[in-house]
């Protein structure tokens, strides 16, 4: 939990993080049209998963799910909020 309060508190704007990162940074912080604005145009499974996410979040579950199958990955089934805490794990790590 500290972990994430940490993250949730630092200037990642400040410190050139990665466009996923800042997705769920602005998430994380309640900005989910920012969120969406960093991986929006993005290539790459990655950015795909995120769009899943965002997307889950937002209730438009037909667009979650293409974007799940373009990550090559299974809807996740989770609460939204174990799946923001194992991306931002996920994440964290590469």
């Amino acid at each position: 939990m500290k972990a994430i309060e940490e993250f949730l508190n630092s200037d990642l704007i400040n410190e050139n993080a990665s466009p996923i990162l800042l997705a769920l940074w602005y998430d994380g912080n309640g900005d989910w049209k920012k969120a969406h604005d960093q991986v929006d145009q993005l290539e790459g499974k990655d950015a795909a998963r995120i769009h899943a996410y965002l997307h889950r979040k937002e209730g438009d579950q037909w667009n979650a799910e293409y974007w799940y199958r373009r990550a090559g990955v299974a809807v996740y089934q989770g609460t939204l909020e174990e799946e923001w805490e194992n991306l931002l794990n996920d994440y964290l790590g590469k």
